[in-house]
């Protein structure tokens, strides 16, 4: 599969919404999410099969991100990178991703928080 245009352009809010807004109008895969918890540490890992294109949430803290399996190309505000397992990421508050999976990818968000409810954890964190 051909990236689309976006993956070659200098990468803009804009332009990460553009296309977030195009892959609302196919089919959608069913979220694979698992949610770990310890002591001060929300973990969220998203299991992404090859082939998807996806966009990720506007986070308003500094985390961590895993790249624990898989080979993934993802639109930073660093412009595109080629990323394969293992890797850690540092994202920045803020920031919009995209992103196209080469291969199944298991990516995990890590969060300092001491919350356990899911709904008040994507308040606090989205």
């Amino acid at each position: 599969m051909e990236l689309p245009a976006i993956f070659t352009q200098v990468p803009s809010r804009e332009s990460v919404m553009r296309l977030e807004e195009m892959l609302r109008t196919y089919p959608q895969l069913p979220e694979d999410v698992h949610h770990h918890f310890a002591p001060g540490i929300y973990m969220r890992e998203l299991r992404i099969p090859a082939g998807a294109v996806l966009t990720g949430k506007i986070h308003r803290t500094e985390h961590l991100n895993i790249l624990a399996q898989g080979d993934i190309s993802v639109l930073t505000e660093h412009g595109m990178q080629r990323l394969r397992a293992p890797c850690v990421v540092k994202s920045s508050p803020g920031i919009k991703r995209a992103g196209y999976a080469h291969t199944d990818v298991v990516w995990i968000c890590v969060h300092p928080t001491t919350e356990t409810d899911l709904a008040k954890l994507e308040e606090q964190l989205i």
